[in-house]
C-alpha cells in the first residue's frame, strides 16, 4: 500500500488527541511514524527512527514509537529500555497481536489508537506524571 493511501485513511485529529491524552497521564513520550519506504525489518527501522526522533533522550528513557511501513505491510512498536525493562517482551507481543487483525481489516486508525492506548497505559503505570508539578 502506498504511504499516501494509508495516511489518507487515518483520522489524524483523533490519533493526535489520543496521543496527547495518554501522554498527559505519564512522563513518557509517544510517537507514531508512518514510513514512505519499503521496510524488510520493521523493528530495526523503528529503532533507527526512534533515535532519529531523539526519543532516546527522554530523561527517564520512557519513549515509545509505533512505526508503520504500509508499503511492506508491516509495523513495530519500539519502547526505550526503561519501558521495556518494566513491561517485557510479552507485553509488546500482545499489543502487536491485538493490532494486527485491525490493520488487516483496514481499520488503520483503530489499530493505531489501540497501540497508543496500550502504550499509554504501561507508561502511566510505571512512569506516572508528577502530581506536584504536573511536569513531564
Amino acid at each position: 500500500m502506498k504511504h499516501e493511501h494509508f495516511v489518507e485513511q487515518i483520522d489524524e485529529k483523533k490519533l493526535l488527541r489520543a496521543i496527547a491524552e495518554e501522554e498527559a497521564k505519564s512522563s513518557g513520550h509517544l510517537r507514531v511514524l508512518v514510513s514512505k519506504r519499503h521496510c524488510s525489518d520493521a523493528l530495526a527501522a523503528a529503532e533507527k527512527h526512534f533515535r532519529i526522533l531523539g526519543l532516546e533522550k527522554t530523561p527517564l528513557r520512557n519513549g515509545v514509537l509505533i512505526f508503520v511501513a504500509p508499503r511492506s505491510h508491516t509495523f513495530a512498536i519500539y519502547g526505550d529500555w526503561a519501558v521495556h525493562e518494566r513491561c517485557g517482551e510479552v507485553f509488546w507481543t500482545q499489543v502487536r497481536d491485538e493490532m494486527t487483525p485491525l490493520f488487516k481489516q483496514g481499520k488503520y486508525t483503530e489499530a493505531l489508537l489501540h497501540g497508543v492506548k496500550k502504550a499509554g497505559q504501561i507508561l502511566a503505570e510505571h512512569f506516572p506524571r508528577s502530581k506536584t508539578t504536573g511536569d513531564k
